[in-house]
């Protein structure tokens, strides 16, 4: 599959964010914004703790980690922005190369964190983070890394490829659906979910994907940070405390791929069963067990 990933479709400007109103709604974070290397940053944030920052994956946003949210901030600060050019994240101008994008999450973590965070990733947030630690480590108090890109050769199979370019070529309710069965385990326990509020998450992200800024966005964070394996010498030079997190039943990012920079790294690897790609929204409960056990001793209750 081609790593550009849009498709040249006109789309619709968003309609009044009355789709991200809704999905935010109840929530227990507040949403304001912040300019950080020329991106117009949307983040939602809340909590008192130690401060814990998570980035999500490509045409996804902060709210993606609403399963979570509710028991993170009664042990953390968190912080969950929209990565530049997703959500309501918007650029100024100008490319989305590593350096900007490594500019971006160091201005955040400077104006929200009052102590190294904990940095949590999935897919290209994953992979945006891992380069992070490797060349500002220093700066982190953990590092955990949710179904990463960047580990290996991102080679998506030929049906989840498809299904990818129908959502975002034509995207409705079919096509999105149709896309994340590849992306879930269970697609059907998911939306029975109370708390994964399905029918708001989609909403959202077809709101979303009537503009080509998402898709562009897209194009370039995979191609600065996921079509390229990681270099293992700059994964190498990762000496924060890392742990993985992986969805048994990935399609996407084969749980092989966790088991050999398990053993190459030396990193944990932490197995959620019943889920795929998406383990935070499919099974928060085994997600939050598993984010939450590798911390320091003192900062568990």
């Amino acid at each position: 599959m081609s790593t550009n990933l849009s498709t040249g479709t006109p789309r619709r400007p968003s309609a009044d964010g009355e789709a991200r109103r809704k999905l935010l709604d109840g929530l227990p974070v507040s949403e304001h914004r912040l300019e950080l290397a020329d991106v117009s940053t949307a983040l939602l944030e809340g909590g008192e703790g130690p401060d814990m920052l998570l980035l999500h994956g490509p045409a996804a946003y902060g709210a993606s980690w609403q399963q979570v949210l509710r028991e993170l901030v009664t042990t953390h600060h968190v912080i969950a922005p929209d990565l530049p050019g997703h959500g309501a994240s918007s650029m100024v101008e100008g490319h989305l190369d590593g350096a900007r994008v490594t500019a971006w999450l160091g201005e955040l973590i400077e104006q929200t964190c009052i102590t190294p965070p904990v940095l949590v990733g999935q897919l290209v947030g994953g992979a945006i983070a891992a380069r992070f630690a490797a060349d500002q480590g220093e700066r982190l108090e953990r590092l955990v890394l949710v179904t990463p890109l960047g580990l290996a050769p991102f080679e998506p199979s030929p049906a989840f490829g498809a299904a990818l370019m129908g959502f975002l070529s034509n995207p409705g309710e079919e096509t999105h659906d149709e896309l994340w069965a590849h992306c879930v385990h269970d697609l059907e326990a998911l939306r029975r979910q109370p708390g994964a509020r399905w029918e708001l998450l989609k909403a959202y992200s077809l709101d979303v994907l009537r503009t080509t800024r998402v898709t562009e966005a897209m194009d370039e964070l995979m191609e600065e940070f996921a079509t390229t394996p990681i270099p293992e010498a700059t994964l190498a030079r990762i000496a924060v405390p890392t742990t993985l997190i992986w969805g048994r039943h990935d399609s996407i990012v084969p749980f092989s791929v966790g088991e050999a920079a398990s053993a190459r790294y030396g990193w944990p690897l932490r197995v959620i069963e019943n889920a795929g790609n998406e383990p935070a929204l499919e099974a928060p409960d085994a997600f939050l067990y598993a984010l939450l056990s590798d911390r320091p001793k003192e900062q568990r209750r």
